[in-house]
């Protein structure tokens, strides 16, 4: 139900935009979670747009990383500029259909979309 798309292999500093198509779910009525893992790690948050439009950003990409919707095309969009060796993982998007308050919690989530990878080289 979710399609995340637009990793790829990025030189730091560059940007990469990823996209998350949505079928049978209705976007703005969800919050829209950005998740990724590095090998080794546990899954992070990313960033959250939620169904009102607001967004919320773990600190170390804030400034760096916009999250954005188009209702029209029913996708959820991550930007990502000025990317670092350490923005290098694996990128789930993610439908919270309860509109939790625990945003950066993965079990708030109910739909995830298949990885995309984000390699940073130095």
């Amino acid at each position: 139900q979710l399609q995340a798309s637009g990793g790829g292999l990025v030189q730091a500093g560059g940007s990469l935009r990823l996209s998350c198509a949505a079928s049978g779910l209705t976007l703005n009525k969800h919050n829209m979670g950005w998740f990724r893992q590095a090998p080794g790690t546990e899954r992070e948050f990313v960033g959250t747009i939620r169904w009102s439009g607001s967004a919320a950003y773990r600190d170390s990409v804030r400034g760096r990383f916009t999250i954005s919707r188009d209702n029209a095309k029913n996708t959820v969009y991550l930007q990502m500029n000025n990317l670092k060796p350490e923005d290098t993982a694996v990128y789930y998007c993610a439908a919270d259909k309860d509109r939790s308050v625990s945003i950066r919690d993965t079990l708030s989530y109910d739909y995830w979309g298949q990885e995309t990878q984000v390699t940073v080289s130095s």
